[in-house]
């Protein structure tokens, strides 16, 4: 471990997490993606789709192609956005409420096998560290 670098642990780390998410959702004729995105729709309220893309750290042409796929499988639907007419407001259908609540379950079960494996002083830091390079990078204090 000593001489690879930060930005490769968490690299090929984050890489192994997504392997694992697409693998247990293409059971399920999905992807790590489309799972991510049915997380950040409201599950009541509908998420307005301009605030989609920002809220996940995506670009709008990603998001529309996952956004249509979505909708070509009855997970979502869009409706005009009642306070603005311009926008459009995503939903969940019952389907997609279901594929959600699946997705949800996968994300506890990854939380607390970790949980289980790491002692919660550890986890702590491992939060402090991740927090930390998030703040340096957004602060433009790295390059």
């Amino acid at each position: 471990m000593k001489d690879k670098t930060i930005d490769y642990v968490l690299r090929t780390t984050w890489l192994a997490v997504q392997k694992m998410y697409n693998e247990e959702a293409s059971k399920f004729g999905a992807t790590m993606a489309t799972a991510f995105t049915l997380l950040s729709i409201d599950p009541k309220k509908g998420t307005s789709s301009t605030s989609l893309g920002p809220k996940m750290g995506m670009e709008s042409t990603s998001l529309s192609r996952i956004l249509k796929s979505l909708e070509e499988r009855k997970l979502i639907k869009r409706n005009p956005n009642p306070e603005d007419g311009r926008g459009v407001i995503i939903n969940l259908t019952e389907k997609g409420l279901e594929k959600r609540e699946d997705s949800r379950q996968r994300v506890f079960t990854f939380n607390d096998r970790i949980k289980s494996e790491i002692e919660s002083e550890k986890l702590s830091h491992f939060y402090n560290v991740t927090e930390t390079i998030l703040d340096l990078i957004n602060d433009k204090k790295i390059f």
